[in-house]
Order: structure tokens, then sequence, then C-alpha cells
């Protein structure tokens, strides 16, 4: 694959990062955005000129637009942009806050959105692109203690899946990336819990809270390979639209689309029985 120019928001730690560290081995130029752009400092390479950063708080519309503009106009052109920023919010439903929910989502689902649209009239202009967000295997399946993030997960897949039949005639792809279980900090330093309530404890919400919590949860993913197979995924034509990592996800994705699949089918009778031509029929 040849060198490119990627744009990656969340670079200061886990996933992004991971990617910064192996786009710039590879020698592409990355622009790299975090809301302390201090943190990306011990990234910079000995070339300059493969690197830029930019200070962005996905949840701040107008800087994140001045971000997108100023990385372009000092770029010229980005051929991968990369939403990675996001966190988990842990808890059942009514043991989180209305601040809490408010916040997983502007930050999880609404600022994926706009970076979409403020990247999409530079990508349009330019012949095409591909954009990845960083989803997760929760954007496929449902667990208990992770409503609110499972909201901010399923709603940015649906966004970015229709995006994708939106775009496709400009050149520009579009990859939903899903990845299992990887030590990145996601479960400790990226995390909010809600405020625990007792009537939760012994039910499935109250033991996943206590499995994250105590640090028993399984993370078989290697951040860094998930990292270089993204990065290769980008030289893809077309676009793959989902892409899973690791072993986890793959498995828990498949067991979700399965059980939706077997529900569905065992409904398709009732399903046929409302349409108008039923009423004829009776």
């Amino acid at each position: 694959m040849p060198a490119d120019t990627w744009f990656v928001t969340g670079a200061s730690s886990g996933l992004g990062r991971a990617l910064c560290e192996r786009l710039l081995a590879r020698g592409h130029r990355v622009a790299a955005t975090a809301r302390d752009p201090q943190t990306l400092t011990d990234l910079a390479p000995a070339d300059a000129r493969q690197w830029w950063t930019g200070r962005l708080d996905v949840t701040d519309h107008d800087q994140l637009r001045r971000c997108v503009d100023d990385a372009f106009a000092a770029l010229g052109r980005i051929d991968v942009v990369v939403s990675n920023a996001g966190y988990g919010l842990f808890g059942a439903a009514e043991e989180v806050t209305d601040e809490q929910i408010d916040r997983q989502l502007r930050t999880n689902l609404v600022g994926p959105i706009q970076l979409a649209r403020a990247v999409l009239p530079h990508l349009r202009a330019q012949g095409g692109g591909r954009i990845v967000q960083i989803s997760s295997a929760a954007g496929q399946v449902a667990l208990p203690n992770m409503s609110i993030y499972h909201a901010s997960k399923w709603g940015v897949e649906g966004f970015f899946d229709s995006l994708g039949t939106e775009v496709a005639g400009f050149g520009i792809g579009v990859t939903i990336v899903e990845p299992g279980s990887a030590p990145t900090g996601f479960a400790a330093r990226s995390r909010e819990t809600g405020p625990a309530l007792a009537a939760y404890a012994e039910t499935p919400a109250g033991r996943a809270r206590r499995a994250i919590e105590d640090g028993t949860v399984r993370q078989p993913g290697d951040v860094g390979l998930m990292a270089e197979a993204i990065i290769d995924s980008a030289a893809g034509e077309p676009a793959p639209r989902r892409l899973a990592l690791g072993s986890d996800a793959y498995m828990i994705i498949r067991k979700s689309l399965r059980d939706r699949l077997s529900r569905l089918e065992a409904q398709q009778e009732q399903a046929r029985s409302t349409d108008a031509a039923a009423r004829n029929v009776a």
C-alpha cells in the first residue's frame, strides 16, 4: 500500500495511539488529534513532514470543524479518516445519571456523526477517500450493564451503514470496525460507571459490573495487531463494510446474528399475515 495521509481522533491512548505508531512506522503521514495535544508529543517522528497534531474534543462541534478544516488545509489531502474517540459507560439503565447519558451519546454517537459531516465536503472535493469508524462488538450484541453504551454503538453503526450507501458514488468508502476486548485501557482509564443500586447487585447487570471492576473480563485481543488489520483494510477495494477484530468479537457477533435470524424466521408467517393482501385472502 502506498504512503497515504491518515486523520485519527482519540490518538493519545489505546487503539488510536497504536494506529499512529504503526502508520508512522509504515511511512504514512498522520494527522493525530486529542483533547490535549501535549499527550501526543512522544509520538512525533524524526521526519516532521509525517506529522500534524490538532486539539479536538469531538463534543465541541465548532472546534471539530475548525480542526478538520485546518488539517486538510495543512496537508492538502487526507486519504483515511479514523473516528476513534470514545469511551465506555457502564451501569444498568437505572444506575447511570442523566448527565452521564448525555455525555456518552455526545461523545460516542453525535461526535462521529459530526466528524463525518465535517470531512465529507473535503473528501468529495478531492475525489474520494475512506472513513473508518471504530465501533465495537457491542454494536452487534446486547449485554447487561452496558445499555447506554450499546445505544451509542448500535446508533453509530446504523448511521455509518446508511452513510456508506450515500457516499459510495463519490468514491468514499466507509468501514465500521468492531473490535472485541483488548488491553487498551477501555475498561479502566477510559471508562465511566454509574452509581450502583442495591436492587441490581445480584442481577446480570450487577455481576457484569463486578467482573469489570475486578478486572476479570477476558481480553484476548492484541491492540497492535488490531491496528495493523485496520491499516491493511484501507487498501481493500471496495471498502469492507464491517471488520470484526478478535476471536471474542467474531464469536459473540456470530451468535447474536444467528439468534436474531432464528427469531426473525420464526415470525415469517405472522409478518406476512399483516400485509394488505392477506385481508383479501381472508
